[in-house]
């Protein structure tokens, strides 16, 4: 049995952060993330006026509930889309002008709904090229609140920001949402918002957010179930074990429930109190699953379909075509240099079963194309990738990581 250490949720440190940045008082951080991302992240505020002491283990964040220290700022947010988002939001519960910009692959991907509704509430928010896309200029005055309609149909990441800036408004929020994917990541920011001091309401689909501010704490960072699905997969691909402490029944990210569709596909899956452990058994059967809510697991399932003995169709997935590249033609056209019979549309991919070959695969430098396939790696001989290091997005160590398990479940 492999017994992996994954590294810190992205997802939450982010949402940490921003919460830590905004409490009144000083917050302490355990076992954050310390990836791209997260280190852009911490950057970001800093840039903003925000002080941030690093230790291994902790960051220690002294909040400002009145908003950056700065009265104006240029801030790189790298690939982060997180930081893309949650910090312009950040910003503009603040006074003072502040400019964002992003990589090129951030600067592609979508803003718009997010910055709508911001508009809607009264920041005077600009973008400075494409419309809905960075860079852009928050002329930040503080938010008085009200009601806003949001999309968001494409991240859910639109609906966190706005929750999360909820409690620095002078009048509260009520978000009322037309179209949502990966309602779990919301899940998350509403139970992170109440260790944090603040309880969110929810009146259908409109939330309610008081006003009043965030209290400092401790807060301990869970492992990432998104990583943690690429140790999951290669257990049930090699008929091997691997246990993740930290990911069991009370974790928060819904992502966890990856397991849940190795199961279906016939891998022991045992979700305890303090871990998680899924065992290979021989048998990997085809199935049709909805992945809206578990979305970022679609491409290690995608890398894992080829062994089935069926086929394996994913639907309700049309969002992953705006993440780091279009994922769901990114597994396609590498299924297919892997020699795999696949078809897809709008939202969904079918991906048949077939022996795969070794061949180099185009990574469109995201990293979670980049962890998935080699889960296929396992398996087949000769798989190499055009950017390997583009993984530092969210777990620098992961080909180190992942060189062990084989040794310990493959040989």
């Amino acid at each position: 049995m492999a017994l992996v250490d994954i590294p810190g949720s992205k997802s939450i440190t982010a949402r940490a952060l921003f919460l830590a940045a905004a409490a009144d008082g000083v917050t302490t951080l355990r076992r954050p993330l310390r990836s791209d991302d997260t280190e852009g992240f911490a950057e970001g505020l800093e840039r903003l006026g925000y002080r941030i002491g690093r230790t291994p283990d902790a960051w220690r964040i002294d909040g400002r509930p009145e908003g950056p220290g700065v009265a104006e700022a240029d801030v790189y947010c790298r690939d982060g889309a997180t930081t893309a988002r949650f910090l312009p939001t950040l910003a503009a519960a603040g006074h003072g002008t502040f400019r964002f910009d992003a990589s090129p692959q951030m600067r592609r991907r979508p803003l718009l709904p997010l910055t709508r509704a911001l508009r809607d509430l009264g920041v005077d928010l600009r973008h400075e090229e494409a419309e809905g896309h960075h860079p852009l200029t928050v002329a930040a005055a503080g938010v008085e609140g009200g009601h806003v309609v949001l999309d968001a149909g494409q991240s859910s990441q639109y609906l966190t920001a706005l929750l999360l800036l909820g409690p620095l408004t002078r009048t509260g929020l009520r978000i009322t949402v037309t179209d949502l994917v990966s309602v779990p990541y919301v899940e998350i920011t509403v139970a992170m918002m109440r260790a944090f001091g603040v309880e969110v309401g929810r009146e259908g689909d409109t939330y309610v957010v008081p006003p009043g501010g965030y209290r400092a704490t401790t807060y301990a960072i869970e492992p990432d179930a998104s990583t943690a699905s690429y140790f999951f997969a290669a257990a049930a691909l090699t008929g091997g074990e691997v246990t993740v402490p930290g990911l069991g029944r009370g974790a928060l990210q819904g992502d966890l429930g990856f397991v849940e569709v190795l199961r279906r596909m016939g891998a022991r899956v045992e979700t305890g109190a303090d871990g998680t452990t899924v065992a290979g058994t021989g048998e990997l059967r085809g199935l049709t699953v909805n992945m809206r809510d578990i979305s970022d697991t679609m491409p290690t399932l995608a890398a894992l379909a080829p062994f089935a003995s069926g086929p394996v169709r994913i639907e309700d997935v049309a969002n992953t075509r705006v993440k780091e590249c279009d994922r769901l033609d990114a597994c396609a056209e590498n299924l297919r240099r892997l020699g795999i019979d696949v078809a897809t549309g709008p939202d969904w991919i079918e991906i048949r079963p077939g022996t795969p070959r070794g061949t180099g695969i185009k990574t469109y430098g995201d990293h979670r194309i980049v962890m998935s396939f080699a889960v296929t790696g396992l398996r087949v001989p000769g798989i190499s990738f055009d950017d390997p290091g583009c993984v530092r997005k969210t777990f620098p160590g992961f080909h180190e990581a992942f060189a062990l398990l084989r040794k310990d479940i493959v040989g």
